[in-house]
This record gives C-alpha cells, sequence and structure tokens, in this order.
C-alpha cells in the first residue's frame, strides 16, 4: 500500500500538507476527509488517527498525525530538497522556532478572526459586533507585527534566502483571515511581497488551487454543516466570545 494523506483543504496545516507533497512531486492518495460533514468523526477515519482530526497519513501499516510531524516525515523520506528542513545548524534552528512560535500566536489569532468573522455569524444567525471584531482583528494585527519584525525582517524568507517548511506554514494559516475577508496583505508590503515570493515558490497554480475552497468560504450555509457539529461549533465559539 502507498502513502495515503488525509485532508480536508478548507485546514491550514491540510493545505501545507498538500502543497508541499505536491511540489515535491511525493506520490501519495488524497483521501478527502470533509469536516462540514462530520467525517473526521467516524469509525472508520478513527482507525487512521484516534484523535478524530486532520490531517493524517497513511504509510503502509505506519499512521502519523500532527501536521509538523508529518511535514517532517515527508522530508526526511523522500529526501526534499535541503532548503525545506535546511541540514545547517543555525537556519533549522530559524525554522524550529518559527514553528515552535506559530501554534498559539499566528495559528491562534488567524483561526480565531476566521471563526468569529465567519462562522459564528453563519452558526448564531446573529450580526457580529464591531467592538467585537475590532478586538479580534486587533489581536491578529499584534501578532503580525511580531511575525514581520522577529522572523521575517528584512530577510527573503524567515530562514534566509530560499524558503523553507516554516514559509509554508505561515503562509497558509495567514490566508484563513484572508478568507473570512480581511485582506491584512493590503497594508503591508513587506509581507505581501513575501507572499508573492512563497507562491512562486511552491507554484502560483497550485497555491491558488488548494486555496480555492476557502477563499471561497463566504458561499457556505449551516445546511451544508452536519447537524450534530452544529450545536458542538455553536457551544465552543459562544464560549469562546464569552472568554474575551
Amino acid at each position: 500500500m502507498g502513502l495515503e494523506l488525509y485532508l480536508d483543504l478548507l485546514s491550514q496545516p491540510c493545505r501545507a500538507l498538500y502543497i508541499f507533497a505536491r511540489s515535491n512531486n511525493i506520490p501519495f492518495e488524497f483521501k478527502r476527509v470533509e469536516l462540514m460533514k462530520g467525517q473526521h468523526k467516524t469509525e472508520e477515519f478513527r482507525k487512521v488517527n484516534v484523535l478524530m482530526k486532520v490531517p493524517a497519513l497513511k504509510d503502509g501499516s505506519f499512521t502519523l498525525a500532527e501536521s509538523i510531524a508529518i511535514l517532517l516525515y515527508l522530508a526526511r523520506k523522500f529526501k526534499t530538497p535541503d532548503h525545506w528542513y535546511p541540514s545547517d545548524l543555525q537556519k533549522r534552528a530559524r525554522v524550529d522556532e518559527y514553528l515552535s512560535w506559530q501554534h498559539v500566536n499566528i495559528r491562534g489569532k488567524g483561526s480565531k478572526l476566521f471563526l468569529t468573522k465567519v462562522m459564528l455569524p453563519l452558526l448564531t444567525g446573529q450580526p457580529l459586533s464591531p467592538e467585537k471584531l475590532e478586538g479580534v482583528t486587533e489581536e491578529l494585527n499584534i501578532v503580525l507585527k511580531q511575525f514581520e519584525e522577529k522572523f521575517l525582517q528584512d530577510k527573503p524568507f524567515i530562514a534566509g534566502s530560499e524558503i523553507s517548511l516554516a514559509d509554508l506554514v505561515a503562509l497558509v494559516e495567514l490566508m484563513q483571515p484572508v478568507g473570512a475577508g480581511y485582506n491584512l496583505f493590503e497594508e503591508r508590503p513587506k509581507l505581501a511581497e513575501w507572499r508573492r515570493r512563497v507562491e512562486e515558490a511552491v507554484g502560483k497554480q497550485l497555491f491558488q488551487e488548494a486555496h480555492e475552497g476557502i477563499l471561497n468560504i463566504k458561499n457556505l450555509t449551516a445546511d451544508k454543516i452536519a447537524p450534530e457539529l452544529l450545536e458542538h461549533f455553536k457551544h465552543q465559539l459562544l464560549k469562546q466570545a464569552s472568554q474575551n
């Protein structure tokens, strides 16, 4: 049995894996797991990943969860070009540094804006208050400033002159707020140029293909979400909203 990747391209980490594998000509079978239909909650998928989350990898009898672990597994197994995860000690440390930082910062704040701006009004039927939106947007703006000043600086890419896993993981996360209608690149020329370089490095057509779903997410309606997930989503989002 060959390599199988269980993905939903509405998910940022899934898009990173999809783009990485495709741009490096890694052969894999794309196993689509539609989160909105609750397919990650099935017993069939639970056999692949007991955590019931995407992405997940199956390589023969070996299974693996967590997107960063999967990216590194693919980079090592298929001996992808060194720039993705550099052998140079300090360049690799830069990649590791970003991958360690991003979870609760770029990922955390970008996802929060997406969920607040897109999913909360959809699930509750209530318009989002301007004050609430302003608050979550400002949280994201703070980490974007940190990203530019700490990680990108004046370099073409996070680890230096070539793209790495860090850049790919960062950009797919930043496309989530873009899908929600917040063009965070508009008034950030340095970020916009970096985005252009990352897209060119992986292939613009591939990048656009991977993001087609998320950039059309505003077409999502509540009836397209599995009923058992609707209440779960609503409860989680309202709980999150009440904590802010």
